[in-house]
């Protein structure tokens, strides 16, 4: 299927490994233009040679902490124009209620959701004045289901959530879209290395450790596994093209069935 994505211009925040890598790698096999994001120039640069040789679409790179509006400010100057906004970035971390001081919710707040309204605030006039864009919020299962060893992570996937409805209805009867993809627990790089520091200290393999978390933490799950970065990306994709154009201020589940709802 031709996604019709030839020679839009995408970018992909936190984007140098896990889900923002895998949806950056999709687009660019679609023949999107792609710019890959990360906080590290070395990063950066190894992705976007590693995805240049696909061949497909062009790709260029941003270094810098999009957390932040400086960096959003820089970015702008560079890249005046995007098609496709994809707000990856993100950060995540167990812990314990009780002991996540305001430093923490400021900082989960800054990165997980100001960065996505800020850059989607910078970027959506040019969209409306082309009357054609994508914005996506890559939140969580999470945001619907606050999970007791982070809320404060919870809570700011909720707020994408709520942010990239209130978007849309801003955009409203235009060829504008805007939406937000839910992924369950997914192997990212961050994922993977939590699964496998747990298994090293309780002497077990990440595999054991994978079925005990789907027992015992998400057994809502209906494919009792982490999905791939790859799944989430070929969902992202289809929601970055012009064929998505009636999906619009809706929250796609890609949560493996744990939150267990019938819609």
């Amino acid at each position: 299927m031709d996604l019709q994505l030839k020679d839009k211009i995408a970018l992909v925040t936190g984007s140098t490994a896990g889900i923002g890598h895998a949806i950056a790698k999709a687009l660019v096999k679609e023949g999107a233009e792609v710019i890959v994001n990360g906080r590290k120039q070395a990063s950066v640069d190894a992705v976007v040679a590693d995805l240049t040789v696909l061949g497909a679409g062009k790709v260029a790179g941003f270094a810098g902490d999009l957390g932040t509006a400086e960096a959003a400010a820089a970015l702008l100057a560079r890249f005046p124009r995007l098609d496709i906004l994809v707000n990856n970035l993100g950060i995540f971390e167990p812990k314990a209620f009780e002991d996540i001081p305001d430093a923490d919710w400021m900082r989960f707040f800054d990165v997980n959701v100001l960065s996505g309204v800020r850059l989607a605030r910078q970027y959506l006039p040019d969209m409306r004045d082309r009357n054609w864009g994508r914005i996506l919020f890559i939140s969580s299962e999470s945001g619907l289901q606050i999970p007791a060893e982070m809320v404060h992570y919870g809570v700011t996937k909720a707020a994408q959530i709520a942010a990239a409805r209130g978007i849309a209805e801003s955009v409203a009867g235009t060829g504008i879209t805007v939406n937000s993809v839910l992924p369950g627990p997914t192997r990212s790089r961050g994922v993977g290395d939590f699964v496998d520091a747990l298994a090293q200290a309780g002497g077990k393999t990440p595999e054991q450790v994978e079925a005990e978390f789907f027992e015992h933490v998400r057994p809502t799950s209906l494919i009792r596994r982490f999905t791939s970065p790859d799944e989430i990306a070929a969902i992202v994709t289809y929601l970055a093209s012009p064929l998505a154009s009636a999906t619009h201020g809706a929250a796609i589940r890609a949560d493996g069935g744990v939150v267990k709802s019938a819609y």
